[in-house]
């Protein structure tokens, strides 16, 4: 996969990790692979939003940027396994961050979703009339 020039500024280091795991599922991947090698179809089980499609192209570029491994076993049906590449594992700490940061996030949006969600009391209605 083709990667941008990154000039060292501040801030340049951010952008060259994102740019690893930019889009809706790489980080998803990396995150699945943190139990273990997995095959593709027990990939998509655990992603049931992605397309076979996706998941491959995803795969690959993965793969292409050295932070999962792909192994094929000469076997009928062949079988193929991914797994974090050290450079992958070195990512570890970054996908673990994000999903604590996910969990905490949405324990906060949901403290407030329920209060958004209430009918107006009467005194806002008789405001209003």
């Amino acid at each position: 996969m083709k990667r941008r020039n990154f000039a060292c500024a501040p801030g340049c280091s951010v952008e060259v990790t994102l740019d690893l795991i930019d889009g809706k599922w790489k980080g998803v991947i990396l995150y699945h692979l943190q139990d273990g090698r997995l095959r593709f179809g027990e990939l998509r089980r655990r992603m049931p939003g992605i397309t076979q499609r996706m998941l491959t192209k995803q795969l690959r570029a993965l793969e292409d940027d050295d932070l999962i491994t792909r192994e094929v076993f000469a076997e009928v049906p062949p079988r193929v396994e991914y797994a974090l590449s050290e450079t992958g594992e070195r990512l570890r700490p970054v996908i673990d961050a994000l999903k604590r940061w996910g969990e905490e996030h949405r324990a906060r949006q949901q403290q407030f979703a329920p209060r958004a969600a209430e009918p107006p009391s009467d005194a806002a209605e008789a405001q209003s009339a």
